[in-house]
């Protein structure tokens, strides 16, 4: 395969090379993926992560390891491995349905590649779409808030919130980013403080739970956030704290948006009851761990209840914006995401 470069995933040399995301922003590491093993292992130790991010990796590692020789039964069992390695984000699952098609064709070997640097170059393409839709619902002067991180760490491109701001940005519309923490990883306080501060946006880091304070003294214009996966009826799966976010906006009149591409889709879900919530390790609460080594704040029996996503209704959401526009909750109550116009 050719080499490759994006925020995020390299390839050289037919190796697999991932950004470790939980070294950021204090080391910027390049580690090997180049097996499903060592893959499966980055995404659930959130190393690489980010929904089409973790579904580009996997893609591209089936279509290395087809190149090494591997054989098209021992690609079909790693391709299955790595479909059950994140069952919240559904991109994962329609990308390798895309790899799982090529793999029958009778050239199986050039088809996976070529379908693997298609998915890449498809979705920056997404979220330059995404970006462009968003960006023209932002008003001059906005002053937005945003959760987790969404922006070219979890991507091939841009990003797809965080793409939406910046976009903004550049046009001039945004005067402040207010970026809560997110637990239980602190992937908005470590990665996208660290993206916007790399893209010149100006912004002020917040825990959590001062979001609610802020959209009381009319400090937040709106709300952007990404999605794991969208439900057929438009309920949407997203880094745990979405769901608070959602309520607070709609308490205060503050529009609440859902930046994703299509491949976040899953219109086969009826409803986000029926999105799978991977629960994450007790010790992302109890403690911390790093490069300067470990701590335990919470008594050692204590026990923890740890989803690593919630699930935001549809009727909290003012838009849903894809690479495709804008689509309204009045289209997704008239079974938008249900229907062919996907």
């Amino acid at each position: 395969m050719q080499t490759l470069q994006t925020t995020s995933l390299r390839v050289v040399e037919n190796q697999l090379f991932i950004l470790d995301q939980q070294a950021l922003p204090q080391e910027k590491s390049w580690l090997d993926a180049s097996s499903v093993e060592t893959l499966v292992g980055h995404i659930h130790a959130l190393r690489v992560r980010g929904a089409p991010l973790i579904g580009l990796s996997a893609s591209l590692l089936l279509a290395l390891l087809a190149e090494r020789g591997n054989s098209r039964d021992e690609l079909a069992v790693a391709l299955e491995t790595l479909r059950a390695s994140r069952p919240t984000a559904v991109n994962l699952m329609n990308n390798l349905d895309r790899m799982k098609q090529a793999l029958w064709q009778e050239d199986f070997v050039p088809a996976l590649v070529a379908e693997a640097l298609r998915l890449i170059e498809e979705d920056k393409q997404l979220c330059d779409a995404i970006a462009k839709a968003g960006s023209a619902l932002v008003k001059p002067g906005s002053r937005l808030l945003t959760h987790c991180n969404t922006g070219g760490l979890a991507t091939a491109g841009v990003g797809t919130a965080l793409g939406v701001i910046a976009h903004a940005h550049q046009q001039g519309l945004v005067s402040n980013v207010w970026v809560d923490e997110t637990r239980p990883l602190l992937q908005g306080g470590r990665l996208t403080a660290w993206e916007l501060g790399e893209l010149g946006v100006p912004y002020q880091l917040i825990v959590d739970s001062m979001a609610a304070s802020l959209m009381a003294k009319g400090e937040v214009d709106a709300v952007w956030v990404g999605a794991d996966r969208i439900a057929a009826n438009g309920d949407v799966a997203n880094k745990i704290g979405t769901y608070s976010l959602a309520v607070l906006a709609k308490f205060h009149g503050i529009p609440f948006y859902v930046a994703a591409p299509h491949t976040t889709l899953d219109p086969d879900c009826p409803n986000g009851e029926a999105i799978p919530i991977e629960q994450r390790a007790a010790s992302e609460v109890t403690g911390v761990a790093g490069s300067f080594g470990a701590v335990q704040w919470a008594p050692e029996k204590a026990r923890v209840y740890n989803p690593a996503f919630d699930v935001t209704p549809a009727a909290l959401i003012a838009g849903w914006v894809l690479d495709t526009g804008v689509v309204t909750p009045e289209a997704v109550s008239n079974g938008f995401f249900r229907g062919s116009a996907v």
